[in-house]
């Protein structure tokens, strides 16, 4: 199974920096995306920083984390078992040009996550 992760940023450049001085990381910005977004320039490593749709949570909200997607077989298939087991969509399948049709979720406990069909080449 390949993983994706990405970090969601009010002001992504910003990260950019950020996860650059911390790991090393070069990105590219995709400007093919629907959403600013700097993808990892690595073959090891899947990820990259979007900009966020929604405002930052409080702090006393509880864990800001980032989202981490997941590869599927089949979108379709998978957007309907997750609907069918109480998950609900959060951002509409859509397709990342050249790469893979994505899309996000929440679980019952409000968590979002993403998936991924590779797009067949």
């Amino acid at each position: 199974m390949t993983v994706f992760f990405e970090i969601q940023s009010s002001q992504p450049e910003r990260e950019v920096k950020f996860y650059s001085h911390i790991f090393g990381w070069t990105f590219i910005k995709d400007d093919t995306a629907p959403i600013e977004l700097y993808r990892i320039d690595s073959t090891e490593i899947l990820g990259c920083i979007l900009k966020r749709p929604v405002e930052v949570p409080p702090k006393q909200f509880g864990t800001n984390a980032f989202v981490c997607s997941f590869e599927v077989e089949n979108f379709d298939n998978a957007l309907e078992v997750i609907t069918h087991n109480g998950g609900q969509i959060i951002m509409p399948k859509f397709k990342v040009p050249n790469r893979c049709w994505q899309g996000y979720f929440l679980d019952q406990d409000n968590n979002a996550f993403g998936i991924f069909e590779m797009l067949k080449h």
